[in-house]
């Protein structure tokens, strides 16, 4: 992502010093120098946060989530994944998709149309097409199921008609995205306890000794269905380790039904998530929030805000939506008309407005530069970082590599998380020591200005 908020030299259009044009050129990338560094340090924290989350998709099987859950809840596993749960799940990502959001703006900021050149427009589709064909070899060829940048470029594909619109009305695009999504979730969970009551009513008439209707038989079958579906169920489990611990041809035969069957159904459930905390990223830069450019007060009040709110109301998602679904399914859908995972987007935003104004503030405070400016490196190469980390995690988990899938305890994943951030934070300020970008970043800007670009300082 470009993060320039200042004119390109060379960039067409742009004036000397006498006030005439200068011969229009094509575009470029943005130099070391125009880089809004505020902008990197918080992308860094995202990127490295990302990995939180990730670690379980890459390491466990899914039914770990409910032995933990239905498990001791003073041991170590327990309180690993509530703290994770509560402050970091969705807002790490959230942050990242106002991140891109903000990117995508700069790098439209001071591009200009040039008569017999490619237009702004076909630089920015050029790019985000390349962006979907790096999150299908993600998902496809590094074998991570968890892949963002698909959705990302397919959100990032509507964002360019309102890449000029003010503030005000991109946070009202951000909450008709949140309230879409809030919709569509609550439609589903209406039609879950649609089907939850038929059963009820089912086995109150086979109570009263009444002949059960086919329809009725049915609503009792399908209710039986769903909650078989929310079970242990060992024999999946067995089959998913076996696949996993295979060879690099069967992980992958085993993940690309699961891979395409999460892109289709993202597509269509899941694209307002990176959508609506774009437009909210797009708000935030004009108003210079990640530039550096507010008071510090307003930092301190948006810190105190987002974690106020944003805390209780991940607890609430943790111990209410997880903790209710996992132990007591059938009780969970009857208690609740609206579910605790309602409050999941608001509590992201929250959240992430709260991470993102800590980080601001120690910036400003300079108490840690060294750590700053690693993570201004790391925020440089998120590109590259995000899919170095699938590279490692399939190396470190599946069955090709050192085969460690669903062998380490749950707490015991931050271990490798923690080893992978010191690598990226030492590795990132070096390689930048010699390289214009990343190696991703520079291949993928070069695909999209469709020349190679310098590559060493």
């Amino acid at each position: 992502m470009s993060n320039s908020n200042q004119p390109q030299p060379g960039t067409p259009g742009e004036e000397n010093k006498s006030g005439s044009n200068k011969p229009a050129r094509s575009a470029a990338p943005v130099s070391n120098a125009e880089r809004i560094r505020t902008l990197d340090v918080v992308r860094g924290v995202a990127l490295l946060g990302i990995l939180l989350m990730n670690i379980p998709g890459f390491g466990l099987d899914q039914s770990a989530y409910g032995d933990i859950l239905r498990g001791d809840h003073q041991n170590r596993d327990y309180k690993t994944f509530a703290i994770v749960t509560t402050l970091f799940e969705g807002t790490m990502r959230g942050l990242f998709s106002m991140l891109f959001g903000a990117g995508m703006v700069l790098f439209m900021l001071n591009k200009k149309d040039v008569p017999g050149g490619a237009s702004v427009g076909e630089y920015y589709y050029r790019r985000l097409l390349w962006l979907l064909l790096f999150g299908m070899l993600n998902a496809y060829i590094l074998l991570w199921p968890g892949d963002i940048l698909y959705f990302y470029a397919l959100a990032g594909m509507l964002l360019f008609p309102f890449r000029k619109w003010q503030p005000r009305w991109l946070v009202a695009l951000a909450v008709l995205c949140i309230a879409i999504g809030f919709i569509k979730g609550q439609w589903q969970w209406s039609e879950l306890r649609g089907k939850r009551e038929a059963y009820h009513l089912a086995k109150a008439a086979e109570k009263e000794k009444k002949t059960l209707t086919e329809n009725q038989q049915g609503a009792v079958a399908q209710w039986e269905k769903i909650e078989k579906q929310q079970q242990p169920d060992t024999a999946r489990t067995n089959r998913n380790l076996r696949k996993m611990h295979g060879g690099y041809a069967t992980v992958f035969l085993h993940m690309v039904p699961e891979n395409s069957n999460n892109e289709i159904w993202g597509i269509y459930h899941w694209v307002w998530d990176p959508l609506c905390m774009m437009f909210l990223g797009m708000a935030l830069f004009g108003l210079g929030f990640f530039s550096n450019k507010l008071p510090t007060s307003v930092y301190t009040l948006t810190l105190l805000l987002g974690y106020g709110v944003g805390v209780p109301l991940g607890w609430f998602y943790f111990s209410q939506a997880y903790g209710g679904a996992f132990t007591d399914f059938s009780a969970f859908v009857d208690r609740w008309r609206v579910p605790p995972f309602a409050v999941y987007d608001l509590k992201r935003v929250f959240l992430s407005l709260g991470h993102a104004s800590l980080v601001m503030l120690i910036y400003r405070s300079r108490i840690v530069p060294w750590l700053m400016k690693a993570l201004a490196c790391v925020g440089q190469m998120a590109f590259t970082n995000y899919l170095m980390q699938s590279i490692f995690c399939a190396f470190i988990f599946y069955g090709y590599g050192f085969d460690y899938y669903h062998r380490l305890r749950y707490h015991q994943l931050y271990y490798i998380v923690g080893a992978i951030w010191l690598f990226q934070l030492v590795a990132s300020v070096i390689w930048l020591r010699f390289f214009r970008f990343g190696p991703f970043e520079w291949l993928w800007r070069s695909l999209t200005y469709w020349r190679r670009q310098p590559f060493k300082k």
